[in-house]
């Protein structure tokens, strides 16, 4: 005689487990382990390694253009052998460096004496920040047409509050000895507001400890920013001063707005050098080897920012 089956219920009762159902494998489970990576790496592969391949390549090559087609010729290192030589270059380059230290320079400065006010602020903190980040909202196109009226000749205001104080007004983007420094003053306005921002970060992150152990021995203001403050903020000021300085360097927007390079070269920029050597006289070689130089000299300043900040931590 056979046994009557036993239900699943009665076994649950009895204390008795039943037999788990097998779990559908998910599908990284299914895949090999590099498939998992897959996408990434396509996507890297797209957007950086083949446009810096298909760059570098050019940069090795003369092109013509007949019928709508493009031509290769090879030569070699020829087109790097004459960036050293190319005057216009040097002038962008030299220009270039004078824009980055006194703009990066006047926006540290100013976002950290923006940062540090702002964090000792409690009522109406959030007013404050969103009026100092502003600038950075603004489009590039608006604020070149901004600063361009607010810097006319004869009827800009800058013009009227200086001849309103007694002075003589100045043609600021016509004039060689004011044309880069008001280009600088632009810049500094534009992108103060980003240093403002990561500085107040690595402000508001700060250990309250070391501030607490000051007041109870009696520091003052100067000496919590001067011991403590500054030494704690070294890593996230480098950092910020590391990412200022290579957009900095790549500056591009202001000049074409503003000034177009000139008078003469007074505001030429090696970005805007590559603009007119790739775009204007269609000199596609001579101008991606231009912007493999420009690439590698904003690594190497990437760089060397990113080793001077590791030597500044703590060990």
């Amino acid at each position: 005689m056979k046994a009557a089956p036993v239900a699943e219920g009665s076994l649950v009762a009895a204390g008795v487990s039943a037999t788990p159902r097998r779990r559908a494998p998910r599908l990284d489970e299914l895949l090999p382990r590099w498939a998992t990576f897959a996408p990434a790496l396509l996507l890297m592969l797209g957007l950086g390694v083949l446009p810096l391949v298909n760059l570098l390549y050019t940069s090795f090559h003369t092109v013509s253009w007949s019928g709508g087609h493009a031509t290769f010729t090879p030569v070699g290192f020829a087109h790097y052998a004459s960036l050293p030589f190319d005057t216009l270059l040097r002038a962008g380059l030299g220009n270039t460096v004078i824009f980055a230290v006194f703009a990066v320079a006047g926006q540290m400065v100013l976002g950290f004496a923006l940062a540090l006010m702002c964090s000792r602020v409690t009522r109406g903190r959030m007013f404050y920040r969103a009026l100092f980040i502003l600038p950075i909202l603004v489009p590039g196109i608006v604020i070149g047409a901004i600063w361009k009226l607010m810097l006319n000749f004869d009827f800009g205001l800058i013009n009227q509050l200086v001849e309103l104080l007694g002075f003589e007004g100045r043609n600021w983007l016509g004039d060689k000895e004011t044309a880069l420094a008001s280009v600088i003053v632009v810049d500094i306005w534009h992108w103060t507001p980003f240093c403002f921002l990561l500085l107040l970060a690595g402000l508001e992150s700060l250990p309250q400890d070391p501030y607490e152990a000051a007041k109870i021995d009696g520091a003052s203001w100067w000496q919590e920013l001067r011991y403590i403050t500054l030494p704690l903020m070294a890593p996230a000021i480098l950092v910020t001063f590391a990412f200022r300085l290579v957009i900095a360097f790549k500056v591009f927007d202001e000049v074409y707005l503003l000034t177009a390079g000139g008078p003469g070269t007074a505001t030429e920029v090696v970005s805007f050098t590559l603009y007119q050597r790739f775009f204007t006289e269609d000199r596609a070689g001579y101008g991606a080897a231009m912007a493999i130089t420009i690439m590698f000299i904003c690594a190497l300043l990437l760089v060397m920012a990113l080793s001077v900040r590791r030597r500044s931590e703590p060990a």
